[in-house]
């Protein structure tokens, strides 16, 4: 499966997409004469520039039409209209309309009475739609995206001058993990926003890949901080052993009863945590207590800590990354007399019965949980061999 990961260390926005994709390969005469279709009387061009000594594409539209304000449902004839393909243009739709959805929530009106401004533009129209054409012209089929540089301050808006992230991109990252790093000003545009709460399948860490190209997308400027740049890393997903990073978070707790922490274990769990882990330590005076450890993926990394605050007395938590290495793993299926189990397997050839399978079988049929993990394993060897 071809993937492309979207790196936004300095923000993302629609025209940084479209020059990221454009600089990892896709090509620029197809996507222009997709856009050109849409009737905007809007032209294009694509000129190669440098952000901090990084060679870098940077997407220019030049608007014809001046029509400001638009309706979701003028845009949608417009896509509809232009010569697009079939996922190109859903995609598109689908981002317009997430984005409608969070313009009404912020406006407090509906979807059907969002007027367009900034995002109703031309060059926005065409930012969306290009970002899509470009991402079917490359024949990406999933994307990601890195926490988001959301910037700071204020930027000044069709509504007067708002704090940075604009309610609408706050709305549109809620339950990503987001950060603001750099010059104090906006650094992820609505759109942007909208084509990563869209497009992308999950936000945090890259997803392991074989990298076959790299694209790097130029903003509007060239910060003396960091690069202004998006990068768009395309290439191929795998299922090998490799290298992620996960969010761990620790703190030491004294004043909780073993209830209280067992329950929070559960619902830590249950909320999404990779692994949770409950340890008896020493802490200062001499007071005994426990260490607890959450392993999670990082875009988890909030509503879990929010989680642990919530259900444990502690006041204060240790958040750090770690690097894992997992191996691919899968399912099997067995029949035994006792019934149906699922063994995990892995690809150096390890497996192991699934526990809460041979669990259930053994309370349901009053058996010894050891005699059924047995004939799991028994009917398993015997299948593969």
């Amino acid at each position: 499966m071809k993937i492309c990961y979207f790196d936004a260390f300095s923000g993302i926005s629609g025209d940084m997409t479209v020059g990221a994709l454009i600089d990892a390969g896709a090509n620029a005469e197809a996507l222009t004469h997709a856009l050109g279709t849409l009737s905007t009387g809007a032209e294009f061009r694509v000129e190669k520039t440098k952000r901090r000594g990084i060679a870098a594409s940077k997407f220019y539209v030049e608007a014809g039409e001046a029509k400001a304000h638009r309706h979701l449902s003028h845009i949608v004839k417009l896509i509809d209209a232009g010569d697009l393909s079939a996922r190109a243009r859903e995609n598109a739709k689908a981002v317009f309309e997430k984005l409608g959805a969070a313009e009404a929530r912020v406006h407090g009106t509906s979807i059907e009475k969002v007027h367009f401004h900034e995002v109703g533009a031309v060059d926005s129209i065409c930012d969306i739609v290009g970002a899509c054409v470009a991402l079917d012209l490359l024949g990406v089929e999933e994307v990601h995206a890195s926490a988001i540089n959301v910037g700071s301050g204020t930027v000044n808006t069709e509504h007067g001058v708002m704090p940075v992230p604009a309610p609408a991109t706050a709305d549109l990252l809620a339950g990503k993990p987001v950060y603001a790093r750099g010059p104090a000003m906006e650094l992820t545009t609505p759109t942007g926003a909208a084509l990563v709460a869209t497009l992308a399948a999950s936000v945090g860490a890259m997803p392991p890949m074989t990298i076959a190209a790299c694209g790097y997308g130029a903003g509007d400027r060239d910060f003396p901080e960091h690069a202004n740049v998006l990068r768009a890393v395309i290439g191929e997903k795998t299922h090998a052993s490799e290298s992620t990073t996960v969010s761990v978070m620790e703190a030491n707790i004294d004043d909780a009863s073993p209830q209280v922490l067992g329950y929070a274990m559960e619902r830590l769990l249950e909320a999404g945590a990779l692994d949770v882990t409950l340890e008896p330590v020493l802490m200062k005076k001499s007071r005994p207590g426990h260490l607890l450890r959450v392993i999670a993926a990082p875009a988890d990394q909030e509503s879990l800590a929010q989680l642990i605050f919530a259900e444990t007395t502690t006041l204060g938590l240790r958040l750090y990354k770690a690097e894992r290495r997992v191996k691919a793993r899968g399912f099997t299926e067995v029949r035994t007399a006792h019934g149906s189990i699922r063994i995990k397997t892995s690809e150096n050839g390890s497996f192991a019965p699934e526990y809460e399978d041979c669990r259930k079988i053994a309370r349901e049929q009053n058996l010894p949980l050891r005699e059924v993990i047995a004939e799991a394993t028994l009917a398993y060897l015997k299948n593969d061999r």
